[in-house]
């Protein structure tokens, strides 16, 4: 069940938005945490990141942070991304180990090297090199998780076309001879998995955009999802907008729904349409996905859409902004 996302805004045209979890404390303490970054005159990447942090920290549903979503050995890794929409920056990591504050490293492979994206234990040891404190993202709650599912049979798991039956047995597995052809998406628990989406533009039209997430619930080791990847995750660009992203990764990545919903701004497009859009370009290939959307334009716009599955028929989000300076509960119904 989601919480709300939220938005805040400057001068009252300006805003922050923000995809989000149940989180096992206040669902507004990110949004707060971001929006009181704004006001004391921080810069729109500092908010990003505080309120990203904030929900890693309050280990958001489960889904977010350290502690949840257990992959097929047992271990949680985390996702995260962080984008400069003036400069079009990128910094990204995956698949990371030992570390909490995924959104911190992913800002530190954006200030403090050249690349965009690193990905599993080498980005652990960067993270270590630049100051990170390792410590273990294993909690008895996550060990409780990995337990469970290892006594119904590994049920559910990721494993297509391989022995032993996957939807029957634990592995290893090997691959099948022969594959059932096919491309629908796996039913998704819509519970099991989320994500963390922010979106902050300020007084000035600066904008920025990240996510973080620990990820697929029982994924296979080394899978990373869409959260870290720019243009499905998230996307900012300070001449158009930003959008952010939450749901079966596996599926919407391969759409960059994303970067399309900011393009299809750019074009003078609603973001509520926007996000509708982009929304519907996965709807026809895959009509069961489970996912929503977030967009903001750059005059302070903002909308939402959601595709309709059982048990996710609204998407809500939380908005802050000059006017209000508290989170109001917005609700988009899914389609």
């Amino acid at each position: 069940m989601f919480c709300p996302p939220y938005l805040c805004t400057m001068k009252g045209d300006r805003i922050l938005e923000t995809a989000v979890n149940k989180m096992q404390s206040s669902p507004t303490a990110p949004l707060t945490m971001t929006w009181s970054s704004l006001q004391a005159g921080g810069s729109v990447l500092d908010a990003v990141e505080k309120g990203c942090a904030r929900c890693e920290a309050d280990q958001c549903d489960g889904s977010v942070g350290y502690g949840g979503s257990p992959d097929e050995t047992g271990e949680t890794t985390l996702d995260a991304m962080i984008m400069n929409g003036d400069t079009m920056e990128v910094g990204a990591v995956a698949d990371l180990r030992r570390i909490k504050n995924a959104i911190g490293v992913a800002r530190a492979v954006m200030e403090h090297t050249y690349h965009t994206l690193l990905v599993g234990e080498s980005a652990s040891v960067f993270a270590e090199n630049m100051g990170f404190i390792a410590e273990d993202l294993t909690t008895n709650k996550s060990r409780s998780i990995y337990s469970q599912w290892l006594k119904g049979n590994c049920q559910p798991n990721y494993r297509k076309n391989v022995f032993p039956d996957p939807s029957k047995y634990c592995g290893p597995y090997k691959p099948r001879a022969t594959r059932k052809p096919g491309r629908r998406a796996r039913r998704t628990n819509i519970h099991s998995h989320d994500t963390i989406g922010m979106i902050a533009i300020d007084e000035d039209g600066h904008v920025a955009a990240g996510t973080s997430t620990n990820g697929a619930r029982h994924k296979v080791p080394g899978r990373v999802g869409d959260s870290p990847i720019a243009g499905a995750g998230a996307y900012a660009d300070s001449s158009a907008g930003a959008a952010a992203a939450t749901g079966n990764g596996d599926i919407m990545m391969r759409f960059l729904p994303s970067y399309l919903a900011v393009e299809l701004m750019r074009a003078r497009a609603d973001p509520s349409a926007a996000c509708k859009t982009a929304i519907s370009r996965i709807k026809r290939h895959y009509p069961e996905f489970f996912g929503a959307l977030i967009c903001a334009n750059a005059t302070g716009h903002y909308g939402a859409a959601c595709n309709k599955v059982p048990g996710f028929s609204q998407f809500h989000y939380m908005v802050s902004d000059s006017k209000s300076n508290i989170p109001l509960l917005k609700s988009v119904d899914c389609f």
